[in-house]
Formats: C-alpha cells, sequence, structure tokens
C-alpha cells in the first residue's frame, strides 16, 4: 500500500525540479543511525528522488553519537553541499551544525526528529498520534481492563511524544494499570532482557506498548519464550512487525509511519526554499495510520 500524505506543494515541486535545475546539487542527509530498516528505506527514498534531479547525495550514519554527527556535517560543508537534510541523534546537541550550515549559506530540513536552531523546515510524522493511537488499540484490545507496560527507548522528541499519546490513551481506560516503563533503547537485544524481567515483575501483565518496532521484535520473542497471553502494539510499520501481525499472536498492531514520505517531502520543502519559494512551511507534519491484522497483509512502506 503507498502511502497518499504527499502535499500537493511537495509533490509540485519535486514534479518541476528536473526542469528547474540547472547546475548538479549537492544534497546532504546525516542519520541518526542507518542499522534500522526504517532509515534504510529513507535513504533508499533520497536515492531515488536525487537520481530524479541528477543530483549528487552524501549520506553518513552518525550511530547515535552527536560528536560524530557534528563532525559528519562539517565534512558535508567543506564539500560544498546546497541542502542539508537532518536526522539528528539529538535535538539540542545538533544545534551548533545547524548554525554553520547556515552560515554557509545551506538551506537545512530536518527530517523525523526536530532540531534547535535556525531549521528551514521540519518534516515529520505525527508521533504523540502514532503513540495514543497504538495505546487506544492495545485498551480496546483488552477490553479496558488489566496491567500494562511501556517498552520506552532513546529520549529523542518523536519517542518522548509516543510515550505521552501513550500515556493520554490508556487515561481514557479507568480500569488499566500503567505497572511498569523500561528503556529498551530501541534495540531488540536490549528490549528481550527487559521485557522478561517486566514478565517476571508483573505476572498478570496483560498489554505492552513498544515505542518503536525493533524493540517490540524483542519484546516478541520474550513474550512467546514466557508463554503467556500479552498483547503487544508498537510504531512504525516496519516489515518484519507486519509480517508478525499478519501471523497472529501477540503482536496485533502497529502504528505505520511513512519515511519514503517524510524524506520526499522534506527534500521537496529544501528545494522551494532553494529555489526561492515565497512561502515555505517551517513544520510539515505526516498522518500516520494504525495497522493490524485486516490491513497488515496489503501494507508496506
Amino acid at each position: 500500500m503507498k502511502s497518499k500524505l504527499l502535499t500537493a506543494s511537495a509533490a509540485l515541486a519535486l514534479v518541476a525540479a528536473p526542469a528547474l535545475a540547472q547546475d548538479k546539487l549537492k544534497i546532504g542527509m546525516t542519520f541518526q543511525e542507518l542499522n534500522n530498516p526504517y532509515f534504510v528505506s529513507m535513504q533508499e527514498a533520497l536515492n531515488e528522488a536525487a537520481a530524479s534531479l541528477g543530483a549528487e547525495v552524501v549520506v553518513t550514519d552518525a550511530g547515535h553519537d552527536v560528536a560524530k554527527q557534528l563532525s559528519d556535517v562539517e565534512d558535508m560543508l567543506q564539500q560544498d553541499i546546497d541542502i542539508l537534510l537532518l536526522n539528528p541523534t539529538d535535538s539540542a546537541g545538533i544545534e551548533a551544525a545547524v548554525h554553520a550550515a547556515k552560515a554557509a549559506g545551506v538551506t537545512v530540513v530536518a527530517v523525523d526528529a526536530n532540531a534547535n536552531g535556525p531549521v528551514d523546515t521540519f518534516v515529520g510524522s505525527k508521533n504523540r498520534d502514532a503513540g495514543y493511537m497504538s495505546c487506544k488499540y492495545l485498551g480496546d484490545a483488552l477490553g479496558g481492563k488489566g496491567e500494562v507496560a511501556i517498552l520506552d527507548g532513546i529520549p529523542v522528541v518523536p519517542i518522548l511524544q509516543r510515550v505521552e499519546g501513550c500515556k493520554a490513551a490508556l487515561e481514557e481506560f479507568p480500569d488499566i494499570q500503567l505497572v511498569d516503563t523500561q528503556n529498551g533503547r530501541q534495540d531488540r537485544s536490549v528490549a528481550l532482557g527487559v521485557v522478561e524481567n517486566m514478565i517476571q515483575s508483573h505476572p498478570n501483565l496483560a498489554g505492552l506498548f513498544s515505542v518503536n518496532d525493533g524493540g517490540a521484535m524483542g519484546a516478541l520473542a520474550a513474550i512467546q519464550g514466557s508463554g503467556k497471553d500479552i498483547k503487544l502494539t508498537s510504531v512504525d510499520g516496519a516489515p518484519e512487525a507486519v509480517k508478525a501481525i499478519t501471523e497472529g499472536g501477540p503482536f496485533i498492531e502497529t502504528t505505520a509511519q511513512f519515511p519514503r514520505d517524510q524524506v520526499r517531502v522534506g527534500l521537496a520543502m529544501a528545494l522551494a526554499q532553494k529555489w526561492g519559494a515565497r512561502v515555505v512551511p517551517k513544520e510539515v507534519p505526516i498522518d500516520v495510520m494504525v495497522v493490524d491484522k485486516e490491513n497488515a497483509a496489503d501494507f508496506s512502506w
């Protein structure tokens, strides 16, 4: 299933781009990590869009190290990039790089997570909505009662917003008790051990929300190993998670994001800014969508 979430202005910008481009564009994108299918699909979409423009792409992987990301951006500026697409590993820590890029005349668009400083545009998912939708789904699936836990992650703004949305949804169920919140660091192996401990500590645990699908896959293994009936929901829409949902069992829902759309729209906003558009949005929110057993077979990034 392809997303229909591209804004009209973004689509027009991308359509017009090949005709408008004169000098070869150089686009830099720094990712917080590339050891994640979500960001890999984003990079693929960026490469496809850049190829249609005849643009050169420089991509770096910060590996969740803000010092490396700062250094990576400095290297990109030395290479005279025209556009910086920034997926920050630390919104505050990357501010110096944003200022440096703007001082060099580079258009800066933050993608997926916003950054402090004079960013031209931020394009990201409605993360609070995603957390809310997943936990509302979980509460409904539990019949509005029982003990639940949250598998948290790295404290960047999108993750914080997902947890905030989840808690807002759970508060709508008076007979649901949030009994534990622990950090699985959005990592399968870490999450596996964390959730095993959760299950031992809370023998009546009935539901679990994971802030991303990487952690959810570790949580799924822990739940299956326990033999208990614990319902699991998450955020992302990763292929592995979607497959697990189609197979039935504990993993019942993921609220999908659209990483390809985010980077396409982000690039379109950067091009509009660079080519002198009078009005470019400061923020472009991208919708999210519930994926469960009813529609999982037809969904893909």
